[in-house]
């Protein structure tokens, strides 16, 4: 823009195209900006004109300062805190993004025409709004005074396509072999959950998962807001809904689940495990439906049937039939971290099994360390579920390396050409491989 339009005199134009275009009820396209700024007896030129148009087009139906964030393709998460407080996560943790809004309201104005176009409310009598926007963005905003001095805004970013699991093995999201490890889960049709904490990969890593699941097989997907997006050709997506203004209308996670049964899925997923889904979930796991799979919040792969426990219970399931529900209905869980650097990655993956007592607890059966999965002590139990599957055969098997096979798995080391083994036992630790104990 000139110099005369960016020294002062820009805000007080813009306010006055914007209220010809509001008066107008036109779209502020080009040739109508052009127009208002006639009618204002300003004369601009063409360069002008259209960074006048692009700014209101991004205020108006964009996402304001955020958009050339939010068009960035290496963007998961944009955060603002204050009008000149606006972090972004480019997948290596949050750093400060050099980008501002005039003021409070400003942040105030876009959250609520976010939330609008997403068809949720948002004002005082209902401060925050947590919706999916129509490119699949995640929107969470809580206004003042709630959030105290300023509206707070997130914003999630979809990929508009599911990352491979082979690029998760380029990230460093899954070890050097171990999707080999993941293809066998999905052949034998265990049923699993992805464990981790906010912002660990878990949507990531299972999106990639269901990608490789066979064409001919129907996955049905139960959402509380629809992430999940799967390269595959027959999914069925289910999103819960809010009740609107008179309090109906509401669609839960647990209905979503009673109605999935009834679609004859061959794959039943379920985004997050939060509530009392879960009980309607291991039902159906525990009648056919094999192969089933979610995600959970937990610190480690260790807590998660404490909080499949504490879900159930809340439910009214108690606490012994939780836990023969379990035991029978999952097989497999897969924990993910973030450490500090940012990088999202597998941390370990256990087996379930009962107690003496009766009930469920996990047991370590691989675990990452120095690029590489670990065998841990249920690795002998989890290389005979994969095995259980039938006769798989190769797993994964890159070109001119030797094939896995799976049923039964081998006792060896799971060895990838050129990347080191990808299953290592305790005994070649200790022994650096060698067979002789290193003192």
């Amino acid at each position: 823009m000139s110099a005369a339009f960016d020294e002062g005199g820009a805000p007080a134009l813009l306010d006055g195209v914007r209220r010809w275009l509001a008066e107008s009820g036109a779209e502020p396209t080009p040739a109508r900006v052009a127009q208002a700024l006639r009618e204002q007896g300003r004369v601009l030129g063409d360069a002008e004109v259209l960074g006048a148009a692009e700014r209101l087009r991004s205020e108006l139906v964009g996402s304001g300062p955020l958009e050339p964030l939010l068009a960035d393709p290496w963007v998961t998460d944009v955060l603002v805190s204050a009008p000149d407080r606006v972090w972004v996560d480019r997948g290596g943790g949050l750093e400060r993004a050099d980008v501002s809004f005039p003021d409070a309201a400003a942040v105030r104005r876009l959250a609520q025409r976010l939330a609008a176009v997403a068809g949720r409310r948002l004002d005082d009598a209902r401060p925050w709004v947590d919706a999916r926007l129509p490119d699949g963005t995640r929107l969470h905003a809580v206004l003042p005074p709630v959030a105290v001095g300023c509206t707070c805004l997130a914003l999630r970013v979809v990929r508009p396509r599911a990352f491979t699991l082979d690029e998760l093995v380029a990230a460093g999201t899954v070890p050097p072999g171990g999707d080999r490890v993941l293809r066998a889960l999905l052949e034998a049709r265990l049923s699993f959950l992805v464990s981790g904490g906010t912002g660990s990969g878990k949507t990531t890593l299972l999106s990639a998962l269901l990608g490789l699941v066979g064409s001919g097989e129907r996955i049905v997907l139960a959402e509380d807001s629809a992430e999940l997006r799967p390269d595959h050709p027959h999914v069925v997506r289910l999103e819960t809904r809010p009740a609107n203004q008179e309090g109906v209308g509401l669609v839960t996670l647990e209905d979503l689940v009673r109605q999935a049964l009834r679609m004859r899925p061959d794959r039943l997923v379920v985004g997050e495990v939060r509530g009392a889904e879960v009980v309607h979930l291991l039902a159906a796991l525990n009648t056919g439906h094999e192969g089933g799979c979610g995600t959970v919040h937990a610190n480690a792969a260790a807590d998660v049937p404490a909080r499949l426990e504490a879900l159930g219970t809340a439910a009214g399931l108690d606490r012994a039939a939780l836990h023969s529900q379990l035991a029978a209905a999952l097989s497999v869980v897969i924990h993910l971290v973030r450490d500090r650097t940012g990088q999202r990655r597998i941390a370990e993956v256990h087996v379930l099994e009962r107690d003496p007592a009766g009930l469920v607890r996990t047991v370590p059966a691989l675990r990452w360390e120095a690029g590489a999965f670990v065998e841990e002590a249920g690795w002998g139990r989890l290389r005979g579920l994969l095995g259980a599957g039938g006769a798989l055969g190769s797993v994964g098997a890159e070109d001119g390396a030797d094939p896995v096979r799976v049923g039964p798995l081998p006792v060896g080391p799971v060895a990838v050409e050129g990347a080191g083994p990808a299953v290592r036992s305790r005994t070649q630790e200790a022994t650096g491989g060698s067979g002789e104990r290193v003192a």
